[in-house]
């Protein structure tokens, strides 16, 4: 009897173990990341390096500024070297001629003097040669203050110089490690499957307007402009076969005559302000906030722009991006 009622716990508990065991929940493998998703990946990293190229290109323009101060601060502190070296010399002669008896002198004949009209005009020769004297002095304390001014201006512009030139050194290295980030993750996908991510990537395109309704320097720019697509996008481009955003902007406003600086940011001071119910053909348009990217519009809600890597420069919608406002150059 209780060898059955051993037989039956057993054959129970097994049964209850099976159940236990069914009622576990089974982990699902790792599911691949969707096309969706890497593409989302590639695309912010692609972002996130173009704004760091960005920077880069507005450090580069703070850059030839502080150079250029530099130099007319240079000019101006040995300007003022040569001022107060030539006072310098002034009040060192006065200086002598004090100490070999000039003074004494000039005493000496005032009192024998007979003529007191005489006395009185030597009286106020040496009175007005120690006036001159002391405006001297007082004009070579003012130029060495104004010199030491000029040296202390120098060397702080120098000073940010080097700091801007690291600067420039760390948004660069930011740009390669952004841009090689995007390139692991297409490398880790199948030729096939980067294929499909590329063509994802380009089926936000719209498709080449027949023509662009533009006139005058307008007309100029958005002809180079479109000239572009198809171009490859490459960080810090002008040209002339691959462009960064800014740098396809700069050189179509170049082609009519209009200087740009080499920065999205730049740019967006570049001209008056458009709203968007009032932009025309040519228009610069500009995304993100920060700014960090700028494009150009052709009209009917089209922009041409240098997109990123994947894309290379193409014509877009104008909202295709966290549009922030626009500018009209020229």
């Amino acid at each position: 009897m209780n060898h059955d009622r051993m037989r039956l716990a057993s054959a129970l508990l097994g049964v209850t173990a099976i159940a236990a065991i069914a009622l576990v929940p089974v982990t699902p493998a790792q599911a691949d990341p969707s096309i969706k998703d890497v593409k989302s990946k590639v695309d912010r990293l692609y972002h996130e390096a173009e704004q760091a190229q960005e920077r880069y290109n507005d450090a580069k323009l703070d850059l030839a500024d502080l150079r250029s101060d530099l130099a007319a601060l240079r000019a101006d502190e040995e300007r003022q070297s040569d001022k107060l070296e030539a006072v310098r010399d002034q009040v060192a002669d006065s200086v002598l001629r004090g100490y070999q008896g000039e003074s004494i002198s000039t005493v000496g004949q005032v009192v024998v003097s007979d003529d007191p009209t005489a006395f009185l005009g030597q009286l106020s020769t040496m009175s007005g040669f120690n006036d001159l004297q002391d405006t001297m002095f007082d004009a070579y304390s003012t130029e060495l203050e104004a010199l030491d001014l000029r040296r202390e201006a120098t060397a702080d512009r120098a000073a940010e110089i080097a700091e801007t030139t690291e600067q420039l050194a760390a948004e660069q290295e930011s740009v390669d490690e952004k841009l090689a980030d995007a390139k692991d993750v297409l490398a880790d996908l199948e030729a096939e499957e980067r294929e499909r991510l590329l063509s994802a990537s380009r089926s936000g395109e719209a498709r080449l307007p027949a023509s662009v309704p533009a006139s005058g320097r307008a007309a100029a720019a958005v002809a180079y402009a479109m000239a572009q697509v198809g171009d490859a996008y490459v960080y810090g481009a002008t040209g002339d076969n691959a462009f960064d955003c800014s740098g396809l902007t700069m050189r179509a406003w170049g082609a009519a005559g209009v200087g740009l600086p080499h920065s999205s940011s730049a740019q967006y001071s570049s001209g008056p302000h458009i709203s968007a119910s009032a932009l025309q053909p040519g228009d610069l348009v500009f995304y993100y906030s920060p700014i960090s990217h700028v494009g150009m519009y052709i009209g009917n809600g089209l922009i041409v722009h240098a997109a990123n890597p994947g894309t290379g420069v193409a014509v877009s919608g104008l909202y295709s991006m966290p549009y922030v406002g626009a500018v009209r150059p020229g």
